[in-house]
């Protein structure tokens, strides 16, 4: 059977039983068609209904049949299964279409406390913890009946939100006369104990809605966190609310303006650092929360640790969690089953033991002494039979305080295994911190080396331009030699020569190229001095 059939078969339930006109446990055919044609369109199947026609060779059907027929003509092409959010929606209105059927005879009460709203969300929340049990008393009926501990536990979360004083006693002595209720005592048992003095019917709606969060929704924690941007990289307070497979963040706690949702998959998990902050590593990317103080981070870390451990779940948690309960409970049952056929053999040795004792009464009657010790006797039985109880009972409570220790052991081995696996993780972020140091160092030696060798050619290149400066410096001392030399050359034909004649023995002297620039600065020296007589 799939998933999602085995979740929405107490709200089926429901909505086949107020189809039915009698008590007999049957429903028609055409009554039925309305009901799997909707559940149809839900799942995007069309003309599932038809089948009915040709199912079964009778008019009615009963629960078994029904359920038969959804199981293998509609649920039979959804996967076995499904992602949690996926399987909470189709849940959800599949509920409402089975609600739509049933709903006429749980809102007409008189005096009614809770709003029709409130009433659809303890019929979600019954449907998740009430179990599907056979009617004794009907062939071919079922009956939906809900433990008295899960009631008390309702009861008490209810009246702890609203702030009303709840007797427990009280409520016990009740639920073990009543034993397990239907959907409508639960609802009047809501009302006459949870709400003593209670007439805001707003507050009541809240304290019902936070109850059918956490059952129906799934919601394991909500509050306020800060959460670092991604683009802009500030700290910025919303309203989380928590599920097993997304983070989702609003503006505010009215929860109606959704700024976006994480989502938490299988190898998520969640690491606390300094400044009561909280690093979620998803396969997607790392998230950055912050809490305002020490114990709601551990509250935090727990929970969104909880939730990565149960993404993968192909069950809601809060099912599991009732599946678990209802297990313990009948455990618990056959003890006190086992335990009662041992005080009933107990009291059938002791019934025995009184017959012989009676017996034996009446053969010494007339011996007084020996009915005196037969007396004797009877009061040592009895005596001894107390103790055998007592010590019994001795031994039970030592048992349960064993498994109390054995329990606090478990606990304190898996809170030891965490901080080594939280040991483990930081050594690791250690280890990449070295290696990337060494990287760094190896990168420098290398940058170092090749600064040296580049140093080295500069050096190089500095030796061979100071060789060409020396060479250029001794072609200007050869240049300086061949100036003096011709203006040497040219004082000596000065006094002869006249002013007209100097300037054309000048043109007509042509010396060579290189020596050309400086025989124009001696020319023009010559001419500058004055010409003796």
């Amino acid at each position: 059977m799939s998933v999602l059939l085995e979740n929405v078969t107490n709200s089926v339930c429901l909505a086949f039983k107020a189809l039915q006109q009698d008590k007999s446990g049957f429903v028609n055919k055409s009554k039925l068609k309305v009901l799997t044609a909707n559940i149809g369109t839900l799942l995007d199947l069309y003309g599932v209904e038809r089948g009915l026609e040709h199912y079964k060779s009778t008019v009615t059907l009963s629960f078994d049949d029904y359920k038969f027929y959804l199981q293998n003509e509609v649920f039979a092409s959804f996967p076995a299964k499904l992602p949690l959010d996926d399987l909470r929606d189709y849940e959800s209105r599949i509920a409402e279409v089975c609600w739509l059927v049933c709903r006429k005879r749980y809102l007409q009460r008189d005096n009614k406390v809770f709003t029709d709203e409130s009433v659809f969300q303890l019929y979600r929340i019954f449907c998740v913890l009430a179990e599907l049990l056979p009617d004794t008393q009907v062939e071919h009926s079922y009956k939906l009946l809900l433990h008295p501990l899960e009631v008390c536990n309702i009861a008490h979360t209810i009246a702890s939100s609203l702030g009303c004083i709840f007797d427990e006693e009280d409520f016990i002595n009740l639920s073990i006369s009543m034993g397990n209720v239907r959907l409508i005592p639960f609802i009047a048992v809501l009302e006459s104990r949870c709400l003593t003095g209670i007439k805001d019917k707003k507050a009541i709606a809240e304290a019902v809605t936070d109850v059918y969060q956490k059952i129906v929704e799934d919601v394991l924690k909500k509050g306020y966190l800060a959460k670092r941007g991604y683009i802009f990289p500030s700290m910025r307070e919303f309203w989380f609310v928590l599920r097993p497979s997304e983070l989702t963040y609003f503006k505010n706690r009215s929860e109606k303006e959704k700024c976006g949702s994480i989502s938490i998959e299988v190898g998520s998990r969640v690491e606390a650092k300094a400044g009561f902050k909280i690093i979620l590593h998803t396969p997607e990317r790392n998230f950055e929360l912050g809490a305002p103080d020490h114990m709601t981070r551990l509250q935090w870390i727990s929970a969104l640790q909880l939730a990565a451990d149960h993404s993968g779940a192909q069950q809601t948690y809060q099912r599991l969690q009732a599946a678990k309960r209802r297990i313990h409970r009948r455990g618990r049952l056959q003890e006190i089953v086992q335990a009662k056929s041992q005080l009933q053999q107990e009291r059938s040795a002791r019934q025995a033991a009184e017959g012989q004792a009676k017996e034996l009464e009446e053969l010494v009657k007339e011996d007084s002494k020996k009915l005196g010790e037969l007396a004797e006797v009877k009061v040592k039985l009895e005596k001894l039979l107390e103790e055998e109880t007592q010590a019994k009972r001795d031994e039970e409570i030592v048992r349960a305080l064993q498994a109390r220790v054995l329990a606090e052991e478990w606990e304190k081995r898996e809170e030891l295994e965490r901080l080594q696996e939280e040991q483990k993780l930081l050594l690791d972020e250690e280890r990449l911190k070295r290696k990337e140091y060494e990287d760094r160092q190896r990168e420098k030696e290398e940058q170092l080396r090749s600064a040296e060798e580049r140093l080295a050619q500069l050096e190089n290149e500095r030796q061979a331009l100071d060789e060409e400066l020396k060479q250029a410096r001794q072609k200007i001392v050869l240049s300086e030699g061949k100036k003096d030399f011709l203006e040497a050359k040219l004082y000596q034909y000065a006094p002869v020569l006249r002013e007209g004649d100097r300037v054309r023995r000048t043109h007509s002297f042509m010396p060579s190229t290189k020596e050309r620039p400086v025989l124009l600065e001696v020319r023009a020296a010559t001419l500058r001095r004055p010409t003796k007589n």
